[in-house]
């Protein structure tokens, strides 16, 4: 079973796509391709560390799965930052009870980790979910639960 944590808030900075699960598997791998080809990760003022993060947010139309649309930032925690660079959006992920799901296998068992927590019966407060992947390697996925 996935351990419950209570998070801190954080601010993240990074670059942001408004998708859905319709079309999330075609825009997805395309956002993940420009944070990388376009060195976003070294853009970004005040980071905290070299851990990225993904972080699923301002869900809408939650009902409906094909339909639920929502935000993907990918980016960084950062110090507070008065004055972003074009192009990048930041946002407070508020601190919230999560369940935490450790990818096994590297980051190729991602789309696997996250088929089996649609899953669980988890009671999901649809704030804000993230992806943590960090410099030794781990992943690990954050869910926020009531």
């Amino acid at each position: 079973m996935p351990s419950i944590t209570p998070n801190k808030s954080f601010d993240i900075v990074g670059i942001e796509l408004k998708t859905s699960n319709a079309v999330g598997a075609r825009t997805i791998p395309a956002h993940w391709q420009k944070f990388f080809g376009e060195g976003v990760l070294e853009k970004i003022p005040n980071k905290l560390s070299n851990d990225i993060y993904a972080v699923y947010t301002n869900f809408q139309q939650i009902g409906s799965y094909n339909e639920c649309v929502y935000s993907l930032i990918i980016g960084t925690a950062v110090h507070k930052t008065a004055k972003l660079p074009a192009g990048l959006f930041s946002a407070t992920i508020p601190a919230l009870k999560r369940r935490v799901f450790a990818v096994k296998g590297g980051i190729g068992q991602v789309g696997a980790t996250w088929l089996d927590i649609w899953k669980q019966p988890l009671t999901r407060n649809f704030v804000a979910d993230y992806e943590h992947y960090q410099a030794s390697g781990a992943i690990d996925i954050y869910i926020g639960v009531k």
